[in-house]
């Protein structure tokens, strides 16, 4: 009987400890998470996907370096990341994968909205990750080489400002090949898209035009040198608009730039109530030896487009053939204040189409589309870009929904061109590009 006891008593002490236990882990998973800090969860999203514009010289305004730059700012930041207003990025991710999509995870919005929600504690700075090395004022390495315009260009406070341009000499004394390449405004907030082209010692374009110092169309006296400032076969060494990311071409890749060529800067400034001045430039990398490829931007416009008044979805559209095999890299939709969608496709000879991109248009954001797979394209491949315009009162940005749109150079005109860029071998130009093998210029 004792020893029944004794057992009986065990099991009862065992039975009675396993609830404790149990209660134990029940407390402490019903605990809550401790919230995100900063230093420690923070910070490395903003690293990695916002410093490159949010940081001191660039275009974003204000910077987000440090905890006390951001923790003003902790409320705003977690609703434009649950609205995926921000990072800045429009395609439509049913179509296309790009090796720039700067779109933050489910799980890093997740966290920047509950640290926003527990007060944007700081946590321990010894848990923030080592600082992010940026090169000073740039966001590709130190370039090679640095040309900047001439003389800076005056912008008024208000109106509409013409096209100018600025031709700046390289003086190079040798061709080089451009591996990445960037442009920089001095004044961002005033610029609404520049080209920069390139001219070859050989070109006739321009060739009467004032070189080091700022005009415009209407000031040349040649009415042919005026039309030319709008129309030009040159390649384009970069297409720039903010929030745009810089050129950086795969090993193999690279521009071209022959020896003794001018930079011919086409700027669009835009008034935004505050004067200033603009000296924008250009910084070059070049590569370390010869490519295999080389990579021209082409382009699909649209210069009949008539947009009626009050209309809201309007569609304009253009196809070209591609007259020779080229890989495809990256997409550059381009419009105006009316702008609403912009697609490209390849469409298949059984008239089928393949979305390459499809994108929510925002004027003021203007991006680069880098494919994560360049995309090899046999000649004959049938491209095709599409735009669709809303020119009714419920545009926001609309300047005159009562007015036919047509095209033009001013934001209260309308654009519809898809830049494009591919590689095609190193030895072959854009002229030759477009020769068919059947020596029948596209």
């Amino acid at each position: 009987m004792l020893l029944a006891a004794a057992v009986a008593l065990a099991l009862m002490g065992t039975a009675w400890e396993k609830p404790r236990v149990a209660a134990t882990t029940a407390e402490k998973a019903s605990q809550p998470s401790p919230a995100p800090t900063f230093y420690k969860d923070v910070l490395p999203v903003l690293q990695d996907k916002c410093q490159s514009c949010h940081r001191s010289g660039q275009p974003a305004p204000m910077p987000l370096m440090t905890y006390e730059q951001t923790r003003p700012w902790a409320g705003k930041i977690a609703a434009a990341v649950d609205m995926k207003m921000m990072p800045p990025w429009f395609a439509d991710p049913r179509y296309g994968k790009f090796s720039n999509d700067p779109s933050l995870s489910a799980e890093e919005i997740k966290v920047i909205g509950a640290w926003a929600d527990a007060g944007a504690p700081a946590g321990n700075p010894q848990d923030a990750p080592a600082p992010r090395q940026w090169s000073e004022g740039w966001n590709i390495p130190e370039p090679d080489v640095v040309l900047k315009m001439p003389r800076p260009v005056p912008i008024p406070a208000h109106g509409e400002v013409e096209y100018t341009y600025e031709i700046v000499p390289t003086h190079f004394a040798e061709d080089k090949w451009v591996q990445m390449v960037e442009v920089r405004p001095s004044s961002a907030a005033h610029v609404h898209h520049a080209v920069v082209y390139i001219r070859p010692p050989d070109s006739a374009w321009l060739r009467h035009a004032p070189v080091g110092e700022p005009f415009t169309a209407s000031m040349l006296s040649d009415p042919q040198e005026r039309r030319q400032a709008h129309e030009t076969t040159s390649d384009l060494l970069l297409v720039y608009a903010p929030g745009s990311a810089p050129d950086r071409w795969a090993d193999g890749m690279a521009k071209f730039v022959p020896a003794g060529s001018d930079l011919v800067f086409q700027m669009h400034y835009t008034t935004n109530g505050e004067a200033a001045s603009d000296q924008a430039s250009v910084g070059l990398v070049f590569a370390k030896k010869p490519p295999k490829q080389r990579v021209v931007t082409l382009q699909l416009n649209n210069h009949a487009l008539l947009i009626p008044p009050g209309a809201e979805d309007f569609r304009v559209e253009v196809q070209g053939t591609l007259p020779n095999d080229a890989t495809l890299l990256s997409l550059f939709p381009h419009m105006h204040l009316r702008g609403k969608r912009f697609e490209y496709d390849i469409v298949h000879d059984d008239g089928s189409v393949e979305p390459l991109l499809r994108v929510n248009y925002h004027f003021h954001w203007q991006l680069s589309y880098k494919l994560a797979e360049p995309r090899e394209l046999k000649a004959g491949t049938k491209l095709r870009a599409v735009a669709w315009y809303d020119n009714s009162k419920n545009n926001p940005h609309n300047p005159d929904p009562d007015k036919l749109v047509t095209w033009g150079d001013q934001t209260s005109q309308e654009m519809m061109v898809g830049f494009f860029d591919v590689a095609i071998p190193a030895g072959m130009d854009k002229w030759e590009f477009f020769i068919r093998n059947g020596g029948d210029r596209q």
